[in-house]
Parts: structure tokens; sequence; C-alpha cells
């Protein structure tokens, strides 16, 4: 495989990275998939016959972070230096569809083609441009773009501590562990467990592919996680007529609401929680491998509407109170 991928051209490589199922892919560049590419770390996503391990994915154990940093720098706090890489903390299981001719069952190939000429056009000669009127752009070469990056390309720069409780999650966008370089591990120890003893959260800034972000350094089992943030003029403003006029509510109603909640409440428990449409998605596509009709489920008719909120309520408490005693 690796002799086959060494004699292709970096557009052949990069259409071939495109059509492998490169965990994260949707995060990379375009140099960043042909690396996943060559260094063996794509693979396509596969559903085996009956003896697969589709059935019992739930059960299977969580992928651990790959070796390959998507970006290397260091935090700095104050004058303290700290190298160090960031990895990608979650992974999108989704099964992946392919589309497909329905007459031949052929793959559907798509091709970046001038809406001038009708021509394709070579990865090489692409380049990026900003619309600023109708039809009219401005061209950045790669360099240019390159000049533009912000001091925080190479740097997580520690900027203000915080306590965790004052930033909403909707600033939170995507998680990535941050490990030390083997020469950082002192420095690395002491920032986490300083961080973690004073039970507050780093802001700082960071600049990840071309972009710069806001983001949180926070800790989870001695280990630093990373944030990225959206920035505060990317929240969008809610809105909602319908939420001007708030309707009266009574006190047995909330008595009620309140009861329901506690009903429900308990520790979190992530293991409880399951992907249950990936895990019948799973058990339909063995079922087709082998041959087998799926059969699916008649769709079961809906409980009458109550149309008394109290009523709802105390059904609901009801409902709650004999799944538990069952």
């Amino acid at each position: 495989m690796a002799k086959k991928l060494a004699t292709l051209s970096k557009a052949e490589l990069y259409e071939r990275a495109q059509e492998a199922d490169v965990s994260g892919r949707s995060q990379m560049d375009k140099d960043e998939l042909i690396a996943a590419l060559s260094n063996g770390s794509s693979s396509r996503k596969r559903v085996a016959p009956a003896t697969s391990k589709a059935s019992s994915s739930r059960k299977a154990k969580r992928s651990s972070t790959s070796q390959r940093s998507i970006w290397s720098g260091a935090i700095t706090f104050g004058l303290i230096t700290i190298p160090v890489g960031l990895y990608s903390a979650t992974e999108d299981r989704d099964i992946s569809f392919h589309l497909l001719s329905g007459k031949d069952k052929s793959r559907i190939e798509y091709k970046r083609v001038s809406s001038k000429s009708g021509r394709e056009v070579e990865w090489d000669d692409i380049v990026k441009g900003f619309e600023y009127e109708s039809g009219k752009y401005v061209i950045f070469t790669p360099d240019e773009v390159k000049q533009i990056a912000p001091e925080s390309a190479r740097a997580i720069d520690v900027v203000q501590f915080v306590d965790a409780s004052e930033i909403d999650p909707i600033y939170f966008e995507r998680s990535y562990f941050v490990a030390p370089t083997k020469v950082a591990t002192k420095a690395y120890t002491l920032f986490t467990r300083a961080l973690a003893e004073s039970d507050r959260v780093a802001l700082a800034k960071v600049a990840i592919r071309e972009k710069e972000r806001l983001c949180a350094l926070r800790v989870r089992d001695d280990l630093l996680v990373l944030e990225t943030m959206n920035w505060p003029d990317e929240i969008r403003e809610p809105k909602f007529e319908q939420l001007k006029n708030k309707p009266r509510v009574s006190s047995d109603e909330l008595k009620m609401a309140r009861l329901l909640i506690n009903q429900l409440t308990a520790e979190f428990d992530p293991s409880r929680f399951e992907d249950s449409y990936r895990q019948r998605l799973e058990e339909a596509i063995e079922a087709k491998i082998k041959g087998d009709e799926i059969t699916l489920a008649p769709v079961e008719e809906s409980a009458a509407k109550v149309t008394d909120l109290l009523e709802a309520l105390k059904a609901s408490v009801e409902q709650t109170r004999a799944k538990r005693s069952a």
C-alpha cells in the first residue's frame, strides 16, 4: 500500500484521502488529510458479516487518541513556556453512506468544475478568494494567508483565569486533549495541579488551521483539556415573539413539575446512554449483508393527548413511580 501511495501525485493522494474514512477529516485541511492517509491512519468503515463486532459496538472499548497531534506549540503562562501537542478528544461514530447510482450501483463522483468554462480544475490551480461584491473577488495566496496568521499560531497564550461556572456551555465548541512533550512533563504537571487545586479554568487564545480561537483550559483526570470556544459575536441573539408574554403558571403545576424533576434526578453516568439509532442501523446492515429481509417494527399509536397540563404532570409522576418500583 505504501509503495502505491508513494507513486501518486498530491492531487491523487487527496482524492484517495477523500474516499477513505479518515477520523476527523472534516477538521483537516488538504495537507493534513494527505498526511493521515500516508501514515495509514485511515480506514474504510466496514460492517462484517455475523461474526463482526458491529452488534456489540456499544460494549466495545473506546478508541485511544492518535499518536499524531493535530497542532503543536506551547502553553505560555507568565514567563513559563510548556511545549505541548493537541490531540482530538472525540471522534465521529456515525455510520456513513456512499451515494450510488440507482441503476448500476456505481459510486457518484464529485469534481471541481469551473462555473465559467465547465472544465475540471486541478488542485494546484485553486486559490482562495473573498467575494466583496457579487462576482468580484480579492485573491489570497497561501503565503499571504500565512503572513496574516495571528501571533497565537504556535502558542496557547493564557490571558486570564475564571471560575468554570462563569462560562456558559453555549460557548464551547470542540474538545482536545493537551499532552506535553517529554521535556515539559514537570512544568505541565505543575501547571495542571495548580489549575486543579485553584478550581479555575484558564482562558487563552490559540490559532488552529489559520483561525484564531478563544479557548478554555481545564483539568480532567490529571490531563489538560482544551475547549475551543465561540467568540461572543458568534452567539446569536435569541428573539422569540412567543416568549414575550409569559403565561401564568399555578403553584400546583410548578410543584408537580419539581416533583417529576426530582424523581428523574440521578448522578450522571455516561455509560447509561447509547446511540440506539446507530445500533439498529448496524443490525440492519448486518442483516442485509447476510441477505436477510429487514422487518420494520409497526409504528406504535401515540397515547391519547392530555390537554390539561396539571393532569399530564400527575400522569408523568405516576408513570415514573411505576417504572422505579418495577
